[in-house]
């Protein structure tokens, strides 16, 4: 009898350990340029970072950390290099801030210093399931700067990325479905072209933005600026109730 109760506690603490070995959390962290060492005599450019670290489980927070930092330090990246090299966010910083010297002093009278603002903020969070919100806006010269939202989806359970695959149970089926709610918001009539109102949807058909997000009531879907109007225009979204979409999500 005692041996029966003494497996039965061990498999329980072992269940329980694995529950508390899954699990993670989450801290608000922030960078600026003054905490730099590269900009302590100089007078540099506003960088400001805002971003989520994650603790808990190592393997899991280790991946989901490797997706965002690998946003921060992309974002960060100037010239013709693709492929960040930076380890850390402090490097990416002042890797940013040392193109802006070189480029300074490569054209003396450029008007304007760079300016660089970026966060990532947790906006979703379910047992199966955590969405951020990543925005970057950068100024590297010119008339205006430019900034981007998208999103990550994240299945906790193993610091993975969700697919639209794993999320939608029919990805074309939304697809017409959220075209007749884009119609409504924007007041284009079913039977007018979708770029009838100055829109330039490729090919003139209707689509979604590659990165979408999701919020306590609502998917969320953003067309940065020129993905489908000008710049002028502003970034455009659409927001679809959750309790309109589920009959289109595979999960919660």
């Amino acid at each position: 009898m005692y041996k029966k109760y003494a497996v039965v506690i061990l498999v329980l603490i072992a269940l329980t350990s694995c529950t508390q070995d899954k699990s993670i959390e989450f801290s608000s962290q922030s960078l600026t340029e003054k905490e730099l060492s590269y900009c302590e005599d100089k007078d540099c450019p506003e960088v400001t970072i805002n971003y989520v670290e994650v603790f808990g489980n190592e393997s899991i927070a280790e991946r989901i950390n490797n997706k965002i930092n690998s946003f921060i330090y992309q974002s960060l990246l100037l010239g013709e290099d693709t492929t960040p090299t930076a380890k850390t966010i402090e490097e990416a910083a002042t890797g940013f801030i040392e193109v802006y010297y070189a480029d300074k002093e490569q054209f003396p009278d450029m008007a304007g210093k760079y300016f660089a603002e970026i966060s990532v903020n947790e906006i979703y969070n379910t047992d199966n399931h955590i969405c951020f919100e990543l925005r970057q806006y950068l100024y590297t010269g010119g008339a205006h700067g430019y900034g981007t939202t998208t999103f990550l989806n994240i299945d906790p359970r193993t610091g993975e990325e969700l697919s639209a695959n794993e999320l939608f149970k029919n990805k074309n089926k939304f697809v017409n479905f959220a075209e007749e709610k884009f119609r409504a918001q924007q007041e284009i009539d079913k039977n007018e072209s979708i770029n009838a109102t100055g829109f330039t949807f490729e090919n003139d058909k209707f689509s979604l933005p590659e990165s979408f997000g999701f919020i306590k009531d609502s998917l969320i879907f953003v067309y940065n600026q020129y993905e489908i109007a000008s710049y002028a225009d502003g970034p455009i979204e659409l927001k679809i109730a959750l309790k309109e979409a589920k009959p289109f999500l595979k999960i919660d």
